[in-house]
């Protein structure tokens, strides 16, 4: 029963993937902030890639992992050795309970033990085994597969294990709607976008690529598979949702239409579509879903696994993989900008000087990952040169303006560079990112603009976010990047970007994380921002929201919040102490003008001790976000307790969560060097 009980493993991953240092670089617990900091500085001294970046996993939750066996049968490309590697991490992060979760402390998960059930049946697990039987139970005890949600539905409708007059459709000619109509490819986000587009072939196809005999899970259905309820849930109301579900149920039924004109030239279009977009690394959007789908949708149009395309994808998942003796995992997407954008940042509050070699290392190489070439961006700003930066190695249709920000904002922190490449690159960045604004005055991530509430409504989507809109964590980094590089709270931009926040903010004080877990990311965010701005931190909506966060602290000194605090906002701001989370709060306060208050001394005391010998600290939860489920991109709940209608389980079975392993170092290191650099001026 050990893979019921142990997770022996993941929590403890080295932080990087190149460059760990060989052995622990001190010993016992740190004793003062400078000896943490130092420990820390050390660390990443020794972590960084000699190109100058550094690079930690992202982890989401296993069915990556599950997903890619799928696909692996699908295209008939299975290793056996992989498969099996596969298999045994998936036993091993199995929960006591026979499930599985998406994140770390949650309930176990029906679809996402749905998937990895069928996985390892596939990998060729005995279903009689204690832990098999485990996992059994628990979906047949949450209504079986029936209850799954459509994107699990899809995957077991192609494996020949769900009918797939039990998925919603999305028609091909979806690719011909006019932009300038509110329901058109370009009105979802980009993620969804990439989804939805090579989805239309799988869903107007519906392949199927049965199991092997004994892989099939006819014993996951509570009433028998004859008997199973195949129809599409009815959605209430009376609105959109009705509307386009009728949509949805007229469309599926023509498909068995004989005759469709426009069928060859969508499938044609979408093809070129899809093909222009592979990435350099053999990705898609540099995430999984619009990956996995746009190497089934190729296939379906007769693509070949020798065909270079369909050969640089499948490769290209090594890049994210992560391959030790025993195990394999596939990381959904990989954050080196992100991660060496905000290692840079800390390293600079901490005092480090800009022109260590290590710190100009990092900022030549941000410098060169600016993305030139115009992406799906340009279909809402047309004639703006590109600036901007991606989140990965490789994704120049979606460089995302966060990115941007938190890397303009690191080269702003250096000073005068010297260096007229890296002003270029800044003077580029600032255009690219102020052509970026949205209408409300805050900044989307990927896209401007991409608000159209319409596209949520689709039967298709019952996981993640639709749409894009302003998110204030984004928009008040970007205001904290300009306030850096010299911008005045008069200035249009931040004016309009300023009265966004404004009208964003909690009746009790706090701000709803988009990105980051959740309403202590969100607050954090903000309050830097405003300093960095120069806004009178002596205003009665500041003083609100720092009380908000000093209310939140722990007994033990520091902050947590769990991500539960997705689906209730009873639980804004509660749970266990963590780094990150500590972090962010003490950022929050400094600037709120608080260095000095017992709050923040006891928030430093908790980093000191509870740093690890290595400058690291221990972290298990998740503090950042993909998707909080809502569909709508947007927070969910108007008031502090919510309505308890709105109310979601805290499992988060339409959310996606993430684990950055870095977060418990850069973040920490931040927070210490803020603290140091102002204790010393206040002394």
């Amino acid at each position: 029963m050990t893979a019921l009980t142990e997770r022996p493993y993941h929590r403890h991953e080295p932080p990087f993937r190149v460059g760990m240092p060989a052995g622990p670089l001190h010993e016992g617990p740190a004793r003062s902030v400078d000896e943490a900091i130092g420990r820390t500085v050390g660390l990443l001294r020794a972590a960084q890639h000699e190109d100058g970046y550094w690079w930690g996993e992202l982890e989401s939750n296993p069915t990556m992992e599950a997903e890619y066996v799928f696909l692996s049968h699908i295209l008939r490309s299975s290793d056996p050795v992989r498969l099996g590697k596969i298999a045994r991490h998936l036993e091993r992060l199995q929960e006591a309970d026979g499930g599985w979760r998406l994140y770390y402390g949650a309930a176990s998960d029906l679809s996402t033990t749905v998937e990895c059930y069928t996985a390892l049946k596939i990998a060729g697990r005995d279903p009689d085994s204690p832990s098999m039987r485990a996992a059994r139970e628990l979906i047949l005890s949450k209504g079986g597969v029936e209850k799954a949600r459509s994107f699990t539905k899809i995957w077991l409708a192609m494996l020949g294990q769900w009918d797939w007059s039990g998925t919603p459709y999305v028609a091909p000619e979806l690719i011909f709607v006019p932009k300038r109509l509110p329901f058109n490819v370009y009105s979802f986000a980009s993620w969804a976008r990439g989804t939805v587009v090579p989805m239309t072939i799988i869903l107007s196809r519906r392949p199927v690529f049965p199991l092997p005999s004994g892989a099939e899970i006819d014993e996951l259905y509570v009433n028998g598979r004859e008997k199973a309820d195949y129809s599409v849930p009815l959605p209430d109301g009376f609105g959109w949702e009705r509307l386009l579900y009728a949509g949805d149920r007229l469309l599926s039924a023509a498909e068995r239409l004989p005759w469709n004109p426009l069928r060859g030239r969508a499938l044609r279009e979408i093809e070129k579509w899809i093909v222009e977009r592979q990435e350099a690394d053999g990705s898609w959007g540099g995430i999984q879903p619009p990956w996995v789908y746009s190497l089934i949708a190729l296939h379906q149009l007769g693509y070949s696994l020798d065909h270079p395309v369909m050969r640089k994808g499948l490769e290209g998942f090594d890049g994210f993989a992560i391959e030790d003796d025993e195990t394999w995992r596939l990381q959904a997407c990989v954050s080196p900008v992100w991660d060496t954008c905000l290692t840079l940042n800390a390293l600079l509050v901490a005092g480090v000087d800009p022109e260590d070699p290590m710190a100009v290392g990092a900022a030549d190489w941000l410098v060169s990952r600016q993305v030139r070439k115009p992406g799906d961006w340009t279909e809402k700003v047309p004639n703006q040169e590109p600036g901007g930066w991606a989140f990965e190695f490789c994704n120049d249709t979606y460089p995302d303006t966060d990115d941007a920000a938190e890397i303009l904002l690191a080269i702003g922190r250096s000073g005068k560079s010297g260096s007229a490449e890296r002003d270029a690159a800044v003077e580029r960045g600032m255009r690219w990112l102020l052509s970026m604004q949205s209408k409300n005055g805050g900044w989307g991530s990927f896209d401007k603009d991409n608000t159209s509430r319409l596209a949520t409504k689709i039967p298709f989507f019952d996981f993640g976010e639709t749409i894009d809109p302003p998110s204030v964590d984004v928009t008040a980094h970007i205001l904290e990047a300009l306030g850096v590089l010299g911008w005045s709270p008069d200035t249009p931009a931040v004016r309009r970007a300023l009265d966004y926040i404004w009208s964003e903010q909690e009746e009790d004080g706090p701000w709803f994380g988009r990105w980051g877990v959740n309403y202590i990311y969100g607050t954090a965010s903000v309050l830097p921002a405003l300093e960095s701005i120069g806004h009178d931190m002596r205003d009665p909506r500041v003083k609100l929201a720092a009380d908000w966060l000093e209310s939140r602290q722990n007994v033990d000194g520091g902050w947590g919040e769990s991500c539960a605090s997705y689906a209730d906002p009873g639980l804004r701001g509660r749970g266990d102490s963590t780094a990150s989370q500590t972090a962010w709060a003490l950022i929050a306060l400094m600037a709120a003008g608080r260095v000095g208050s017992r709050s923040v001394v006891r928030g430093a005391e908790f980093l000191v001790k509870t740093q690890e010998h290595d400058g690291t600290w221990e972290e298990p939860q998740y503090t950042a976000t993909g998707f909080p489920g809502y569909g709508i991109g947007d927070r969910r709940f108007k008031s502090p307790g919510g309505d308890p209608k709105e109310l979601l389980p805290t499992e988060l079975p339409s959310g996606f969560m993430i684990k950055y392993h870095m977060y418990r170092i850069y973040w920490p290191l931040h927070a210490l060097g803020r603290f140091r650099a102002l204790q010393v001026s206040l002394r």
